[in-house]
């Protein structure tokens, strides 16, 4: 954005540790949004994610005039943690302008919490190609990481986060273990969010903690996708996955549970294989199907890279973004999925 002359403001922050207080901040920092907002009145105000959608809603609707927009990236199961804040976003719905959500299983959200359905649009998350080129990873990455040079590897991109679904994983693998190529591995990329302990543990009781790479939150991810042979996805909930996407564009077939938009990333047969979620013995027979099929792997993976590269592109994803704002302040009475799927508006 700045590259293109766009001032952009960083996120409210305070060297005044009263104003950091987790209680206090909300308050500060919807003061201050407030200042910015009547300073510069903007024409369209989006927020992302629920805490934005919370503060900024309410603090938007003492500006007269902008369109209002509300991106949803994930599915509604957290409103029931949080019933109080659900209804308070229930009641900020009808002063949207547009809604929108990453996925047709979003957008299904959306619509069960009463919202008009000429408000809901869908765009897709978006990546940038590069950092995922298909190229050679350094051949020190292996050594690093003690794998053999025809060594088996499979990856999961995924904070260790219940949901994520990495036990489920690792009982699949037992099921398999004596049945993959050899040697095998796999790497668990992503912060430790507290059940990294119990994790370990399942993988010695099961006898495969030797095939576990516990690498954390990593920098050089693309690197990592590039010497995997397929990628996995065994979340139990999901909005739609960059991971996901990030592993078709690195040529790998994925291994995704049938939840959020998933299904929608991955052609179940095309592109990797879709498995019902909490289901290990479904998750690995899919994975020992690729294991045992080089050439379905290679299939699958150009197969997944070129969706990648025609649907789920960053250009794509921003020139939809692009569309919307233009239809919002040239177009109001068409619907927002009109104006996101509209070609030609952008040059219009």
């Amino acid at each position: 954005m700045e590259e293109e002359g766009i001032k952009v403001i960083e996120p409210i922050k305070s060297s005044n540790k009263i104003l950091e207080c987790k209680l206090i901040k909300p308050f500060y920092s919807a003061l201050k949004l407030y200042s910015e907002l009547r300073h510069f009145r903007p024409d369209i105000i989006h927020f992302f994610l629920p805490q934005s959608y919370l503060v900024g809603g309410f603090i938007s609707l003492l500006i007269k005039g902008p369109k209002r927009v509300m991106s949803r990236r994930s599915l509604n199961d957290y409103q029931k943690k949080y019933p109080f804040l659900s209804k308070l976003e229930h009641w900020l719905h009808p002063k949207m302008t547009a809604i929108l959500g990453n996925s047709t299983a979003v957008c299904q959200n959306l619509l069960s919490e009463n919202i008009q359905p000429s408000k809901i649009g869908k765009i897709y998350n978006g990546i940038n190609l590069s950092p995922v080129a298909i190229n050679s990873a350094p051949p020190s990455i292996r050594k690093k990481l003690n794998l053999q040079k025809k060594c088996f590897v499979i990856s999961i991109t995924a904070n260790l986060i219940y949901y994520k679904g990495h036990e489920d994983l690792l009982i699949a693998l037992s099921i398999v273990k004596e049945m993959l190529p050899y040697p095998w591995a796999v790497l668990f990329i992503g912060r430790d969010d507290g059940i990294g302990g119990n994790l370990l543990k399942k993988a010695e009781h099961l006898n495969i903690a030797q095939n576990i790479r516990w690498l954390g939150s990593r920098n050089d991810v693309p690197d990592l996708l590039k010497i995997s042979d397929i990628g996995v996805l065994c979340s139990h909930e999901e909005g739609f996955s960059n991971a996901i996407l990030e592993g078709m564009a690195a040529s790998l077939p994925m291994v995704v549970t049938d939840v959020g938009g998933n299904a929608e990333a991955v052609k179940n047969g095309k592109t990797g294989f879709v498995v019902n979620a909490r289901q290990p013995q479904e998750l690995a027979d899919a994975i020992l199907k690729l294991a045992l099929d080089p050439e379905l792997r290679e299939k699958m993976g150009l197969a997944g890279r070129k969706r990648v590269e025609t649907e789920f592109s960053l250009d794509r994803c921003i020139t939809q973004y692009v569309q919307l704002y233009d239809g919002l302040l040239s177009m109001p009475n068409q619907s927002v999925e009109e104006m996101i799927t509209r070609p030609g508006l952008r040059d219009e």
